[in-house]
């Protein structure tokens, strides 16, 4: 399989399988017209598992997003994916799906999670969907209470 170049102003020159490309058929809000991306990791110490991932786009290389699991920050979903949605991402079995969110760099110098807009993957077919919340439904409780 012949591997793809792509120069990211941020990361170099980077080296892509086509068969690793994870596809958006209506892209992200605001980024339409970018389809294609992929997942790196940054090195991060050995045998211990990355705290976030990076998704490339494929078709911009100057686009890239910090993305990780919604656990990370004690957060967990239940999504319901209309069906057009989940034919869309070809999602028959929900245990195929991955969520993940997008993280923020504030100004301060800290992260946050866009928990209202999450990304569903299905890996297997490797094509996603981010998925917005009209308005999200949650509940804070304290500990001891």
């Amino acid at each position: 399989m012949t591997m793809m170049n792509i120069d990211s102003p941020r990361f170099g020159t980077l080296e892509i399988e086509p068969s690793k490309i994870i596809e958006f058929p209506r892209g992200l809000p605001g980024f339409e017209e970018l389809k294609r991306f992929t997942l790196l990791h940054p090195d991060e110490q050995a045998g211990a598992a990355p705290s976030y991932f990076i998704l490339q786009s494929v078709d911009d290389p100057a686009v890239a997003f910090h993305i990780s699991d919604p656990a990370r920050f004690g957060f967990n979903y239940e999504i319901v994916l209309s069906d057009e949605d989940a034919a869309m991402i070809k999602l028959a079995d929900p245990a195929a799906a991955a969520v993940v969110v997008m993280l923020v760099k504030e100004a301060g110098g800290g992260v946050r999670a866009n928990l209202n807009a999450p990304l569903v993957l299905n890996l297997d077919a490797r094509l996603g969907v981010q998925h917005v919340f009209a308005r999200l439904n949650y509940e804070v409780t304290l500990k001891g209470q």
